[in-house]
Protein backbone atom coordinates (compact mmCIF):
# COMPACT_ATOMS: atom_id res chain seq x y z
CA UNK A 1 0.00 0.00 0.00
CA UNK A 2 1.69 3.38 -0.94
CA UNK A 3 2.23 5.69 2.09
CA UNK A 4 -0.27 8.65 1.94
CA UNK A 5 1.74 12.02 1.71
CA UNK A 6 0.17 13.78 4.19
CA UNK A 7 0.55 17.67 2.96
CA UNK A 8 -1.85 20.83 2.31
CA UNK A 9 -3.76 21.22 -1.33
CA UNK A 10 -1.37 23.78 -3.04
CA UNK A 11 -2.85 27.32 -2.41
CA UNK A 12 -4.74 26.03 0.96
CA UNK A 13 -3.12 27.03 4.44
CA UNK A 14 -3.70 25.97 8.46
CA UNK A 15 -3.61 28.97 10.63
CA UNK A 16 -2.24 27.72 14.20
CA UNK A 17 -3.19 29.64 17.16
CA UNK A 18 -1.24 32.76 17.08
CA UNK A 19 -1.74 33.02 13.25
CA UNK A 20 -5.71 32.66 13.99
CA UNK A 21 -6.00 35.10 16.84
CA UNK A 22 -5.00 37.55 14.21
CA UNK A 23 -7.58 36.81 11.57
CA UNK A 24 -9.87 36.86 14.09
CA UNK A 25 -8.57 39.97 15.11
CA UNK A 26 -8.96 41.50 11.62
CA UNK A 27 -12.49 40.06 10.71
CA UNK A 28 -14.02 40.97 14.37
CA UNK A 29 -12.49 44.54 13.69
CA UNK A 30 -14.32 44.80 10.30
CA UNK A 31 -17.29 43.29 11.67
CA UNK A 32 -17.31 46.46 14.07
CA UNK A 33 -16.70 49.13 11.53
CA UNK A 34 -19.67 47.37 9.03
CA UNK A 35 -22.00 47.39 11.63
CA UNK A 36 -21.55 51.06 12.36
CA UNK A 37 -22.19 51.89 8.79
CA UNK A 38 -25.64 50.22 9.21
CA UNK A 39 -24.54 46.69 7.73
CA UNK A 40 -26.63 43.57 8.92
CA UNK A 41 -25.29 40.32 8.64
CA UNK A 42 -25.63 37.33 6.21
CA UNK A 43 -24.41 33.75 5.96
CA UNK A 44 -24.56 32.52 2.05
CA UNK A 45 -24.57 29.06 0.74
CA UNK A 46 -20.51 27.70 -0.46
CA UNK A 47 -22.33 25.37 -2.74
CA UNK A 48 -23.81 26.83 -5.59
CA UNK A 49 -24.86 25.60 -8.78
CA UNK A 50 -22.40 25.70 -11.84
CA UNK A 51 -24.88 27.42 -14.28
CA UNK A 52 -25.71 30.61 -11.33
CA UNK A 53 -22.04 31.15 -10.85
CA UNK A 54 -21.25 31.17 -14.80
CA UNK A 55 -24.12 33.30 -15.66
CA UNK A 56 -22.65 36.44 -16.21
CA UNK A 57 -19.45 35.54 -18.06
CA UNK A 58 -18.44 34.39 -21.76
CA UNK A 59 -16.91 30.88 -22.26
CA UNK A 60 -13.50 33.13 -22.83
CA UNK A 61 -13.22 34.63 -19.16
CA UNK A 62 -10.65 33.38 -16.88
CA UNK A 63 -12.75 33.38 -13.99
CA UNK A 64 -14.66 30.85 -15.55
CA UNK A 65 -10.95 28.57 -15.57
CA UNK A 66 -10.58 29.39 -11.63
CA UNK A 67 -13.93 27.78 -10.91
CA UNK A 68 -13.48 24.91 -8.83
CA UNK A 69 -16.38 22.37 -10.08
CA UNK A 70 -18.23 19.47 -8.08
CA UNK A 71 -20.90 16.99 -8.71
CA UNK A 72 -23.27 15.84 -6.58
CA UNK A 73 -24.76 11.96 -6.34
CA UNK A 74 -27.36 13.69 -8.36
CA UNK A 75 -24.73 14.25 -11.41
CA UNK A 76 -25.74 17.68 -11.10
CA UNK A 77 -23.20 20.28 -11.43
CA UNK A 78 -22.22 22.07 -8.95
CA UNK A 79 -19.65 24.76 -7.81
CA UNK A 80 -17.39 26.20 -5.01
CA UNK A 81 -18.41 30.37 -4.91
CA UNK A 82 -15.44 32.39 -6.10
CA UNK A 83 -16.75 35.49 -4.66
CA UNK A 84 -19.96 36.29 -1.80
CA UNK A 85 -21.53 39.16 -4.83
CA UNK A 86 -23.21 36.31 -6.92
CA UNK A 87 -24.48 34.41 -3.96
CA UNK A 88 -26.03 37.80 -2.54
CA UNK A 89 -27.67 38.29 -5.70
CA UNK A 90 -28.77 34.89 -5.56
CA UNK A 91 -30.00 35.69 -1.87
CA UNK A 92 -32.09 38.72 -2.81
CA UNK A 93 -33.57 36.97 -5.92
CA UNK A 94 -34.60 34.57 -3.78
CA UNK A 95 -36.39 36.53 -0.99
CA UNK A 96 -38.99 38.80 -2.66
CA UNK A 97 -40.26 40.59 0.35
CA UNK A 98 -36.36 41.98 1.22
CA UNK A 99 -37.35 45.18 2.15
CA UNK A 100 -35.28 47.92 0.37
CA UNK A 101 -32.94 49.54 0.97
CA UNK A 102 -30.75 46.51 1.74
CA UNK A 103 -27.35 46.59 3.60
CA UNK A 104 -25.53 43.53 4.15
CA UNK A 105 -21.92 42.09 5.14
CA UNK A 106 -21.02 39.08 4.68
CA UNK A 107 -17.59 37.43 6.27
CA UNK A 108 -16.71 33.84 4.42
CA UNK A 109 -14.32 31.70 2.49
CA UNK A 110 -14.92 31.55 -1.00
CA UNK A 111 -12.50 29.42 -3.68
CA UNK A 112 -10.62 29.97 -6.71
CA UNK A 113 -7.98 27.95 -8.53
CA UNK A 114 -5.88 29.99 -10.09
CA UNK A 115 -2.28 31.41 -9.15
CA UNK A 116 -0.32 31.25 -5.98
CA UNK A 117 1.64 34.42 -4.78
CA UNK A 118 2.12 36.44 -1.82
CA UNK A 119 -1.48 37.11 -0.13
CA UNK A 120 -2.94 35.10 -3.10
CA UNK A 121 -4.08 31.79 -2.02
CA UNK A 122 -6.88 29.29 -3.75
CA UNK A 123 -8.87 28.73 -0.91
CA UNK A 124 -9.51 32.76 0.91
CA UNK A 125 -11.95 34.55 3.00
CA UNK A 126 -13.68 37.29 1.85
CA UNK A 127 -15.28 40.34 3.66
CA UNK A 128 -17.92 41.83 1.83
CA UNK A 129 -20.23 44.82 2.18
CA UNK A 130 -23.38 45.47 -0.49
CA UNK A 131 -26.41 47.13 -0.77
CA UNK A 132 -29.51 47.00 -3.11
CA UNK A 133 -32.01 49.81 -3.23
CA UNK A 134 -29.86 52.55 -3.72
CA UNK A 135 -29.09 54.40 -6.46
CA UNK A 136 -26.59 57.41 -7.13
CA UNK A 137 -22.71 58.23 -5.94
CA UNK A 138 -23.25 58.89 -2.25
CA UNK A 139 -23.61 55.07 -1.63
CA UNK A 140 -20.08 54.61 -3.31
CA UNK A 141 -18.72 57.41 -1.55
CA UNK A 142 -19.31 55.87 1.77
CA UNK A 143 -18.47 52.08 0.68
CA UNK A 144 -14.75 54.08 0.12
CA UNK A 145 -15.31 55.88 3.73
CA UNK A 146 -15.77 52.36 4.68
CA UNK A 147 -12.82 50.54 3.19
CA UNK A 148 -10.35 53.43 4.55
CA UNK A 149 -11.97 53.55 8.30
CA UNK A 150 -11.77 49.67 8.45
CA UNK A 151 -8.44 49.62 7.19
CA UNK A 152 -7.34 51.93 9.62
CA UNK A 153 -8.53 50.57 12.43
CA UNK A 154 -6.33 47.62 11.66
CA UNK A 155 -3.37 50.29 11.28
CA UNK A 156 -3.44 49.90 7.62
CA UNK A 157 -2.93 52.88 5.62
CA UNK A 158 -4.74 52.60 1.91
CA UNK A 159 -5.90 54.59 -0.99
CA UNK A 160 -8.36 53.71 -3.43
CA UNK A 161 -8.20 53.98 -6.97
CA UNK A 162 -11.93 54.22 -8.74
CA UNK A 163 -13.33 54.87 -12.39
CA UNK A 164 -16.38 53.89 -14.40
CA UNK A 165 -17.78 51.28 -16.15
CA UNK A 166 -19.90 53.55 -18.27
CA UNK A 167 -16.76 55.76 -18.95
CA UNK A 168 -14.90 52.84 -19.87
CA UNK A 169 -17.89 51.15 -22.08
CA UNK A 170 -17.61 54.77 -24.18
CA UNK A 171 -14.34 55.00 -24.61
CA UNK A 172 -14.46 51.68 -26.62
CA UNK A 173 -17.08 52.85 -28.76
CA UNK A 174 -14.90 56.20 -29.31
CA UNK A 175 -12.36 53.55 -30.93
CA UNK A 176 -15.20 52.18 -33.40
CA UNK A 177 -14.50 48.71 -31.47
CA UNK A 178 -17.60 46.19 -32.05
CA UNK A 179 -19.82 45.42 -29.08
CA UNK A 180 -19.52 42.04 -29.62
CA UNK A 181 -15.73 42.13 -28.30
CA UNK A 182 -16.27 44.97 -25.38
CA UNK A 183 -15.99 42.27 -22.98
CA UNK A 184 -13.00 40.81 -24.18
CA UNK A 185 -11.24 44.55 -24.72
CA UNK A 186 -11.89 45.41 -20.85
CA UNK A 187 -10.47 42.37 -19.67
CA UNK A 188 -7.30 43.10 -21.55
CA UNK A 189 -7.94 46.78 -20.31
CA UNK A 190 -7.55 44.85 -16.35
CA UNK A 191 -4.37 44.04 -17.15
CA UNK A 192 -3.20 47.22 -17.99
CA UNK A 193 -1.04 48.35 -15.40
CA UNK A 194 0.43 44.67 -14.89
CA UNK A 195 1.92 44.75 -18.32
CA UNK A 196 3.93 46.48 -20.77
CA UNK A 197 2.97 48.82 -23.48
CA UNK A 198 4.05 46.21 -26.40
CA UNK A 199 2.47 42.91 -24.31
CA UNK A 200 -0.58 44.97 -24.04
CA UNK A 201 -1.03 45.94 -28.07
CA UNK A 202 -0.21 41.99 -28.41
CA UNK A 203 -2.76 41.13 -26.36
CA UNK A 204 -5.14 43.85 -28.13
CA UNK A 205 -3.97 42.39 -31.49
CA UNK A 206 -4.79 38.79 -30.07
CA UNK A 207 -8.69 39.42 -29.89
CA UNK A 208 -8.71 40.91 -33.44
CA UNK A 209 -8.91 45.08 -32.67
CA UNK A 210 -6.87 46.49 -34.88
CA UNK A 211 -3.34 49.14 -34.26
CA UNK A 212 -5.16 52.13 -34.98
CA UNK A 213 -8.33 51.37 -32.24
CA UNK A 214 -5.20 50.23 -30.07
CA UNK A 215 -3.58 53.54 -30.26
CA UNK A 216 -6.58 55.58 -29.65
CA UNK A 217 -7.88 53.59 -26.92
CA UNK A 218 -4.23 53.34 -24.95
CA UNK A 219 -4.08 57.34 -25.64
CA UNK A 220 -7.54 57.86 -24.02
CA UNK A 221 -6.79 55.05 -21.07
CA UNK A 222 -3.76 57.83 -20.17
CA UNK A 223 -6.20 60.70 -19.68
CA UNK A 224 -6.65 62.36 -16.26
CA UNK A 225 -10.43 63.32 -15.93
CA UNK A 226 -9.99 67.32 -15.98
CA UNK A 227 -8.93 66.28 -19.63
CA UNK A 228 -11.75 63.50 -20.19
CA UNK A 229 -14.45 66.29 -18.69
CA UNK A 230 -13.18 68.94 -20.71
CA UNK A 231 -12.55 67.40 -24.18
CA UNK A 232 -16.10 65.10 -24.15
CA UNK A 233 -18.48 67.34 -22.33
CA UNK A 234 -20.38 67.38 -25.71
CA UNK A 235 -19.77 64.20 -26.90
CA UNK A 236 -22.65 62.24 -28.30
CA UNK A 237 -21.28 59.19 -26.57
CA UNK A 238 -24.21 58.59 -24.52
CA UNK A 239 -22.48 55.86 -22.19
CA UNK A 240 -19.28 58.25 -21.87
CA UNK A 241 -21.46 61.09 -20.77
CA UNK A 242 -23.18 59.07 -17.93
CA UNK A 243 -19.51 58.17 -17.01
CA UNK A 244 -18.44 61.23 -16.74
CA UNK A 245 -21.34 62.75 -14.86
CA UNK A 246 -21.23 60.08 -12.18
CA UNK A 247 -17.54 60.23 -11.75
CA UNK A 248 -18.03 63.78 -11.46
CA UNK A 249 -20.96 63.59 -8.82
CA UNK A 250 -18.73 61.07 -6.79
CA UNK A 251 -15.65 63.44 -7.03
CA UNK A 252 -18.07 66.14 -5.02
CA UNK A 253 -18.86 63.69 -2.16
CA UNK A 254 -15.55 62.70 -1.70
CA UNK A 255 -14.02 66.21 -1.57
CA UNK A 256 -17.18 66.82 0.92
CA UNK A 257 -15.62 63.65 3.37
CA UNK A 258 -12.24 64.99 2.93
CA UNK A 259 -11.00 61.33 1.18
CA UNK A 260 -9.78 63.56 -1.74
CA UNK A 261 -6.40 62.50 -1.02
CA UNK A 262 -7.01 58.98 -0.10
CA UNK A 263 -8.58 58.36 -3.96
CA UNK A 264 -7.08 58.33 -7.33
CA UNK A 265 -8.92 58.40 -10.70
CA UNK A 266 -7.79 55.92 -12.74
CA UNK A 267 -9.27 55.67 -16.27
CA UNK A 268 -7.48 51.81 -16.72
CA UNK A 269 -8.80 50.46 -13.71
CA UNK A 270 -11.44 47.87 -15.73
CA UNK A 271 -11.91 44.74 -12.79
CA UNK A 272 -12.08 42.10 -14.79
CA UNK A 273 -16.23 41.04 -13.78
CA UNK A 274 -18.79 41.33 -16.22
CA UNK A 275 -21.20 42.12 -14.10
CA UNK A 276 -19.83 45.97 -13.24
CA UNK A 277 -22.19 48.41 -14.36
CA UNK A 278 -21.12 51.49 -13.13
CA UNK A 279 -18.73 52.72 -10.10
CA UNK A 280 -15.78 50.72 -9.73
CA UNK A 281 -12.78 50.64 -7.41
CA UNK A 282 -9.51 48.67 -6.09
CA UNK A 283 -7.48 49.56 -2.58
CA UNK A 284 -3.50 49.21 -2.01
CA UNK A 285 -1.34 49.99 0.80
CA UNK A 286 -0.07 53.36 0.87
CA UNK A 287 3.66 52.10 1.41
CA UNK A 288 3.67 49.97 -1.44
CA UNK A 289 4.88 47.01 0.39
CA UNK A 290 2.19 44.78 -0.99
CA UNK A 291 1.46 45.09 -4.55
CA UNK A 292 -1.54 43.21 -5.29
CA UNK A 293 -4.82 44.98 -3.97
CA UNK A 294 -6.55 45.03 -0.37
CA UNK A 295 -9.90 44.57 -2.01
CA UNK A 296 -12.31 46.23 -4.69
CA UNK A 297 -15.77 46.48 -5.73
CA UNK A 298 -18.16 48.50 -7.37
CA UNK A 299 -21.62 48.55 -9.12
CA UNK A 300 -23.54 45.98 -10.27
CA UNK A 301 -27.12 47.00 -11.13
CA UNK A 302 -27.87 44.46 -13.87
CA UNK A 303 -27.08 41.23 -11.99
CA UNK A 304 -30.15 40.96 -9.27
CA UNK A 305 -32.84 41.88 -12.21
CA UNK A 306 -31.38 39.43 -14.31
CA UNK A 307 -31.56 36.65 -11.96
CA UNK A 308 -35.39 37.29 -10.74
CA UNK A 309 -36.35 37.90 -14.46
CA UNK A 310 -39.21 40.41 -13.49
CA UNK A 311 -38.15 43.25 -15.38
CA UNK A 312 -37.70 45.66 -12.35
CA UNK A 313 -34.31 47.66 -11.63
CA UNK A 314 -32.26 46.52 -8.22
CA UNK A 315 -29.32 49.16 -8.34
CA UNK A 316 -26.15 47.24 -5.77
CA UNK A 317 -23.01 47.97 -4.91
CA UNK A 318 -20.54 46.20 -3.01
CA UNK A 319 -17.26 46.78 -1.75
CA UNK A 320 -14.52 43.85 -0.62
CA UNK A 321 -11.61 43.37 1.94
CA UNK A 322 -9.17 40.31 1.11
CA UNK A 323 -8.59 38.92 4.93
CA UNK A 324 -5.38 37.19 3.56
CA UNK A 325 -3.56 39.94 2.09
CA UNK A 326 -4.70 41.92 5.31
CA UNK A 327 -3.33 39.27 7.40
CA UNK A 328 -0.04 38.92 5.92
CA UNK A 329 0.62 42.46 6.58
CA UNK A 330 -0.59 42.62 10.44
CA UNK A 331 1.00 38.58 11.22
CA UNK A 332 4.45 40.22 11.86
CA UNK A 333 3.44 43.26 14.38
CA UNK A 334 4.48 42.75 17.75
CA UNK A 335 1.52 44.25 19.58
CA UNK A 336 -0.87 41.46 17.58
CA UNK A 337 1.05 38.19 18.71
CA UNK A 338 0.05 38.08 21.70
CA UNK A 339 -2.72 35.32 23.44
CA UNK A 340 -6.52 35.20 23.92
CA UNK A 341 -5.27 33.45 27.50
CA UNK A 342 -5.12 36.65 30.22
CA UNK A 343 -4.51 33.97 32.90
CA UNK A 344 -2.83 30.47 33.48
CA UNK A 345 -3.56 29.09 36.58
CA UNK A 346 -0.64 26.79 37.88
CA UNK A 347 -3.10 24.58 40.54
CA UNK A 348 0.38 23.02 41.89
CA UNK A 349 -1.30 20.34 44.76
CA UNK A 350 -4.84 22.34 44.97
CA UNK A 351 -6.41 21.16 41.39
CA UNK A 352 -10.28 21.27 42.56
CA UNK A 353 -9.34 25.44 43.94
CA UNK A 354 -7.74 25.63 40.61
CA UNK A 355 -11.00 24.86 38.90
CA UNK A 356 -13.09 26.68 41.25
CA UNK A 357 -10.94 29.82 40.84
CA UNK A 358 -10.55 29.45 36.94
CA UNK A 359 -14.87 29.30 36.70
CA UNK A 360 -14.71 32.31 38.74
CA UNK A 361 -12.63 34.18 37.00
CA UNK A 362 -14.30 33.05 33.49
CA UNK A 363 -17.90 33.61 35.15
CA UNK A 364 -16.13 37.41 34.84
CA UNK A 365 -15.50 36.85 31.55
CA UNK A 366 -11.68 36.62 31.62
CA UNK A 367 -9.82 34.03 29.43
CA UNK A 368 -8.14 31.40 31.67
CA UNK A 369 -6.26 28.04 30.56
CA UNK A 370 -5.22 26.16 33.74
CA UNK A 371 -2.42 23.76 33.59
CA UNK A 372 -3.50 19.85 34.30
CA UNK A 373 -0.22 17.84 33.54
CA UNK A 374 1.47 18.54 36.89
CA UNK A 375 4.53 20.18 35.54
CA UNK A 376 6.82 21.98 37.63
CA UNK A 377 6.63 25.45 38.74
CA UNK A 378 9.66 26.63 36.33
CA UNK A 379 8.51 24.45 32.77
CA UNK A 380 4.50 26.00 33.42
CA UNK A 381 6.10 29.57 33.49
CA UNK A 382 8.15 29.08 30.44
CA UNK A 383 4.79 27.90 28.62
CA UNK A 384 3.09 30.95 29.72
CA UNK A 385 6.01 33.03 28.26
CA UNK A 386 6.10 31.22 25.31
CA UNK A 387 2.23 31.69 24.89
CA UNK A 388 2.67 35.53 25.50
CA UNK A 389 -0.10 35.01 28.31
CA UNK A 390 0.43 38.44 30.47
CA UNK A 391 -0.81 36.81 33.93
CA UNK A 392 -0.02 33.22 35.83
CA UNK A 393 -1.48 32.72 38.81
CA UNK A 394 0.12 29.76 41.17
CA UNK A 395 -2.10 28.47 43.93
CA UNK A 396 0.39 27.36 46.59
CA UNK A 397 -0.36 25.65 49.97
CA UNK A 398 1.07 28.62 52.35
CA UNK A 399 -0.94 31.14 50.90
CA UNK A 400 -4.09 29.45 49.95
CA UNK A 401 -4.37 28.41 53.84
CA UNK A 402 -4.86 32.25 53.99
CA UNK A 403 -7.25 32.46 51.22
CA UNK A 404 -4.29 34.04 49.15
CA UNK A 405 -2.65 33.12 45.91
CA UNK A 406 0.47 34.28 44.39
CA UNK A 407 -0.50 36.56 41.29
CA UNK A 408 2.55 36.58 38.51
CA UNK A 409 2.68 39.87 35.71
CA UNK A 410 4.65 38.24 33.18
CA UNK A 411 5.70 41.14 31.05
CA UNK A 412 7.30 43.07 34.25
CA UNK A 413 8.04 40.30 35.35
CA UNK A 414 6.69 41.03 39.02
CA UNK A 415 4.38 39.07 41.53
CA UNK A 416 2.37 39.57 44.51
CA UNK A 417 0.66 37.38 46.84
CA UNK A 418 -3.36 38.58 46.92
CA UNK A 419 -6.60 37.65 48.05
CA UNK A 420 -8.91 34.96 46.11
CA UNK A 421 -11.72 37.62 46.73
CA UNK A 422 -9.46 40.53 45.10
CA UNK A 423 -8.73 38.50 41.93
CA UNK A 424 -11.56 39.53 39.51
CA UNK A 425 -11.28 43.69 40.35
CA UNK A 426 -7.19 43.00 39.99
CA UNK A 427 -7.41 41.36 36.46
CA UNK A 428 -10.03 43.38 35.25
Amino acid sequence: MKKLEIQNVKGTCDYGSKEQIIRNYISDTLKKIFEEYGYKPLETSILCYYELLALKYDEDNDILNEIYKVKDQGDRNLALRYDLTVPFAKYIASNPNIKMPYKRYEIGKVFRDGPVKQGRVREFIQCDVDSVGIEGQMVEAELIDLFIKGCRSLGVEVFIKYNNRKLMSGFIKECNIEENKISQTITVIDKFEKLSKEEIKEEFLNIGINVNQIEKLIKLLSLDFETIEKEYKNTNNIELLEGIREISELNKYLEGINLKDETIFSSSLARGQEYYTGTIFEAYVKDGSIKSSLGGGGRYDKMIGDFIGDGRKYPAVGISFGLEVLFEILKSKEDLNSSNIKVYIIPMENKIEGLKISKILRDNNINVDIEMNDRKVKKALDYANQENIPYVIIIGDEEFKENKVVLKDMNKNEQMTILIDDLVKKLK
